[in-house]
């Protein structure tokens, strides 16, 4: 792991509760990381567990609505100008756009336990005006077990918190295959009801 990573990280944990929620806020360093090293800062008596995940959520949603409101307000231009800032590029947009037009705004929960639409879903959500009190509601229902799991794991490891993207993969893949087979059960059920009605 690169020394620039490591140094932002030991800065965080300086900032405690806060120091978690604008680790998943910035985006510099991927959500599962900072999670982890939350997860050891609660091994280390540093942070509490509960207070850790009540971070990460807000840290986690607060992250999402950035992406929501330049989409909003921004548009498609905006962000493949800036997007790359905050680690988004014209592929993960075209990818989440091509997820949202398929699938609707039921995606917004189950997208987000999907490696790479998961930061980027957000965005076809503000560009299609999506509401903002349901794209909060979906996006945090989803970012609550994301801290958890992550945060348990992190605890778990301890001082192996490096090791995270290693053993979390045994469990991500899974899951990411979970959210896929529910986004399908999704779109059988809305095909379904349309030739029904």
């Amino acid at each position: 792991m690169g020394e620039l990573i490591n140094n932002v990280l030991f800065w965080l944990t300086d900032l405690g509760y806060f120091g978690i929620a604008l680790g998943l806020m910035i985006e510099v360093i991927p959500s599962e990381i900072v999670l982890a090293y939350g997860g050891y800062m609660v091994s280390q008596g540093t942070v509490t567990f509960v207070g850790a995940v009540i971070a990460g959520t807000i840290g986690g949603v607060i992250a999402q609505l950035f992406l929501y409101w330049a989409g909003y307000y921004g548009g498609r231009p905006f962000l493949e100008k800036y997007g790359k800032y905050v680690l988004i590029h014209k592929k993960h947009i075209d990818m989440a756009e091509n997820w949202f037009e398929r699938y609707g705004t039921g995606v917004i929960f189950t997208a987000r336990f999907i490696p790479v639409v998961r930061h980027a879903i957000s965005i076809p959500a503000g560009i299609a005006k999506m509401s903002a009190v349901r794209f909060t509601i979906l996006t945090t229902l989803a970012v609550i077990p994301w801290s958890i799991f992550f945060l348990m794991l992190g605890v778990q490891l301890g001082s192996r918190w490096q090791e995270i993207e290693t053993v979390a993969a045994a469990y991500t893949r899974p899951i990411a295959l979970a959210a896929a087979t529910v986004i399908l059960a999704y779109i059988v059920v809305k095909v379904w009801k349309r030739k029904k009605g």
